[in-house]
């Protein structure tokens, strides 16, 4: 079962380079604070890379103003997420963590089989925003899809 409205996001370790490889726990990152998630199936990926790590860069600053920071995370290693945060002109801010071996994703039962693609354990693709780490809109994407978790979508849910 996944996490729903009024639980607590998971305690577990994620990973970022900030002066090297930095372990960080979600509690220390997101508990006494604002903040949108949105999950990616896999970085530099398709949709991924055209549409919805766009739309958070694109809309950051907006986020920003009403005092809500921004996290983007996939199950992929830490060099992979810096390195795309790069190619995307993230701006410095927008947190780009890895969960490597799906802790976090699982933790949040929001994992997905992708396995027949080749690519194992993966994130749905999905958006949350909590505050002091308890989870207060919670949007996940049907399969193949793409509007519910975009940033456009959560701005307009936080109005």
């Amino acid at each position: 079962m996944s996490i729903q409205v009024g639980e607590h996001l998971p305690d577990v370790p994620l990973q970022r380079i900030h002066d090297g490889v930095q372990t960080v726990d979600t509690a220390r990152l997101f508990g006494d604070s604002k903040v949108v998630i949105f999950a990616v199936p896999g970085a530099f990926t398709p949709t991924c890379s055209e549409k919805h790590l766009p739309g958070f860069v694109e809309h950051y600053q907006q986020f920003r103003d009403k005092g809500i920071d921004v996290a983007c995370i996939s199950v992929n290693d830490p060099f992979v997420m810096q390195a795309w945060g790069q190619s995307q002109n993230v701006p410095e801010g927008l947190m780009m963590l890895a969960d490597g071996n799906a802790v976090f994703t699982r933790a949040l039962g929001l994992e997905l089989d992708a396995s027949s693609y080749g690519m194992g354990t993966r994130a749905k693709r999905f958006s949350l925003y909590a505050e002091n780490g308890v989870v207060k809109q919670l949007f996940v994407e049907a399969p193949g899809e793409y509007r519910v978790s975009s940033a456009e979508h959560m701005l307009s849910q936080l109005s």
